[in-house]
């Protein structure tokens, strides 16, 4: 007898595996959770941290920690940073929200530095083809500390979003997350000084933040107006 001839079921049984584990199919995985997550901060809406205060069955250092958690998984769905901040001071107070920030930060940095590293890079390294994207992946893969730790300290551009484009590039974990704990700590330290006074905008403390936080952006615009032309130039 003839040996039973190929089915097409097969054939698909070997190429899904890679389909569901292509580059691309990782990568729209990745604007799914992404979507998801976005959907998820809009409905539960954090701003209303800042006047609707802490859950009443949460204090002490469980707080801290819900916060932090929360904190993190709102950064990877584009909520701004400062908004988060801003709700820390008022919620904790200058130096505990402080703590509460900047454990949240590192923790959504990394969530996003690896949900970008596993299912976007093998994606989206190919097309950084135009000179400008080019010499800005070389600039983080070779000087990945120096670079993180610039955008930290003077940030122009989304903090999201700067995590998944480190993510793109060739980056390593460590000074991603070191550059990111470093470098938040003075603008989150102004914004939570901020938040914790928000009830006395008089007051030399408050005003100080502002100033800082000011400046802190004016410097920002400064770099990224220098860092355009030299991107340019190469």
């Amino acid at each position: 007898m003839f040996p039973p001839a190929a089915t097409p079921d097969g054939l698909a049984a070997r190429c899904t595996p890679r389909v569901l584990f292509s580059p691309w199919a990782r990568f729209g995985l990745l604007l799914t959770l992404l979507a998801c997550a976005a959907a998820a901060t809009l409905l539960w809406q954090p701003q209303h941290l800042l006047t609707g205060g802490r859950p009443g069955r949460l204090s002490g250092p469980a707080a801290l920690l819900v916060f932090a958690l929360a904190y993190g998984g709102c950064t990877t769905a584009f909520v701004p940073r400062p908004v988060l901040n801003l709700a820390a001071g008022a919620l904790f107070g200058s130096q505990a929200g402080l703590a509460a920030a900047l454990a949240g930060t590192v923790l959504g940095a990394g969530l996003a530095f690896g949900l970008g590293r596993l299912l976007g890079q093998d994606a989206l390294r190919p097309l950084l083809r135009a000179r400008w994207l080019t010499a800005a992946d070389r600039q983080l893969s070779e000087h990945g500390f120096r670079s993180m730790l610039a955008l930290r300290l003077f940030p122009g551009l989304p903090f999201c979003a700067t995590n998944y484009c480190a993510a793109v590039s060739r980056m390593g974990w460590f000074p991603f997350l070191l550059a990111t704990a470093l470098g938040s700590i003075p603008n989150t330290a102004a914004y939570a000084v901020a938040g914790a006074r928000a009830s006395t905008p008089t007051s030399p403390v408050f005003l100080l933040a502002l100033g800082f936080i000011a400046v802190s952006a004016l410097g920002a615009l400064v770099v990224a107006w220098r860092k355009r032309k030299t991107l340019r130039g190469r």
